[in-house]
Formats: structure tokens, C-alpha cells, sequence
């Protein structure tokens, strides 16, 4: 009896992707090239919000899932920030609540009303000010409600209570730009990559830094990492 090599065959296997109709895409989107290394748009189960090109300020665009199609160029704004947009995250526990940082130093919280905007919204829920320089990250805490992060050139992480307003915690460990922050499944544990090709793992409630290891070599930016490997 001659031994042969068993292969397993796979259903996906000469499965293709294709490009979806054009009625069935977002078109006319003038995205942004001022984000802080980080993905231009977020989504959730109900909305797409998009950062876009915008003068005198910073901008984004929240747009229903089902609302495809070529966007008009008057198309309704979140606009209330006075520098370029630099990070969007939706609220992992209220899908209508996205978190937005800028240039001009503020970590803002918008509450998007049902069905989307009708017209531009200037006016954030909450206003979150303890930078001193420009807010290139935001992050929510995955297992905590109101609990926010951001990240700012200062090398600073502040932990935001929004249920006070306030930041409950200072993490002063960065000795330059902070270019991710990720967390483990359960928000227990956080890593940070920075501009000084460092990785550290950090415990937000107590801020102490339990691991530092070298990062990536090269001069891209080290802002992948996964968070689910922490566990």
C-alpha cells in the first residue's frame, strides 16, 4: 500500500471577492491626509464616520450604513473642533456616541441623533481639555463604560471618568509621540507603541509599566499591534 499525502479541501477555496456596484459604495468622500498615522474612518453596526478635508478646523462625516451612494458635498458635518481631526472612535455601549480628537488640543464626545444629521453639528456632548499639545489617539476602554483614553503629543496618556468630565489618571511613561494604544480583551492590561521604537506594556488603573521591549526597526511608524495577544 503506497502512502499518498492527504490534502483537505477547503470550500473557500476558489472563492473570489468582487467589488461591490457603485450604488452600493460611499462616493464623493473628500478624505482627509492629516490623521495622525491612524485609520481615517470608523464604523459601527449604524454608522460610517469618515474624516474629511476641511478648512479653518476639523471635520468629519457620520453617515448611515444603508445611506449609499455618491455623498453631495454639502452633505452635514461634525465641525465643532478648531484644528484638523486626528481620531474617531464610535463607543463600543452606545452606538449613536463617537469620541474625536484634534490639533487644537480637545478630546470631544458627540451624541449622533437617530438616522443621522440633518445639519452640521458644531456643538459636542462633552468638551474634555488636560493636553497641552495636539490629541493624536483616543481610545474607549473595552470592558467599562465612560471610561475614555487619549493619547497626546505632551507623551501623555490621560484616562477620562466622562461621567465627572474629568481625567482620573496621568500616565507619564512616554518620552515621545505615542503612535498606538491597544488593550486585552478584558481592559486590564494596555500596550503602547511610541516614536522611540519602545513597546510597553502598561496597568491602567495603577499606571505602572510592567514590560518594555524594543519595537520595530525601521523608520515606519509602529502603530500595529494586537491586542488580543496580551491575554
Amino acid at each position: 500500500m503506497s502512502w499518498r499525502p492527504q490534502y483537505r479541501s477547503s470550500k473557500f477555496r476558489n472563492v473570489y471577492g468582487k467589488a461591490a456596484s457603485r450604488e452600493h459604495c460611499f462616493d464623493g468622500i473628500p478624505i482627509t491626509k492629516n490623521v495622525h498615522d491612524n485609520h481615517f474612518c470608523a464604523v459601527n453596526a449604524r454608522f460610517l464616520a469618515i474624516v474629511t478635508e476641511s478648512a479653518g478646523g476639523g471635520s468629519f462625516l457620520v453617515i448611515p450604513l444603508e445611506q449609499t451612494g455618491r455623498i453631495e458635498p454639502n452633505y452635514p458635518k461634525v465641525c465643532g473642533h478648531q484644528g484638523n481631526v486626528l481620531d474617531i472612535k464610535w463607543n463600543p455601549f452606545i452606538e449613536n456616541v463617537i469620541a474625536s480628537c484634534s490639533e487644537d488640543t480637545s478630546v470631544r464626545i458627540w451624541e449622533i441623533p437617530e438616522g443621522g444629521l440633518k445639519r452640521n453639528m458644531t456643538e459636542a456632548a462633552l468638551e474634555l481639555f488636560g493636553h497641552s499639545r495636539r490629541v493624536g489617539l483616543v481610545e474607549w476602554h473595552p470592558t467599562t463604560n465612560n471610561i475614555l483614553f487619549s493619547a497626546g503629543y505632551d507623551y501623555k496618556v490621560l484616562i477620562w471618568n466622562l461621567e465627572v468630565g474629568e481625567p482620573v489618571k496621568m500616565i507619564d511613561c512616554h518620552t515621545d509621540v505615542i503612535l498606538c494604544l491597544s488593550f486585552n480583551t478584558d481592559g486590564s492590561l494596555m500596550a503602547t507603541t511610541c516614536k522611540d521604537k519602545r513597546l510597553r506594556v502598561v496597568e491602567p488603573r495603577s499606571g505602572r509599566v510592567l514590560q518594555v521591549g524594543a519595537g520595530f526597526e525601521g523608520k515606519n511608524p509602529q502603530n500595529g499591534w494586537m491586542g488580543k495577544a496580551m491575554d
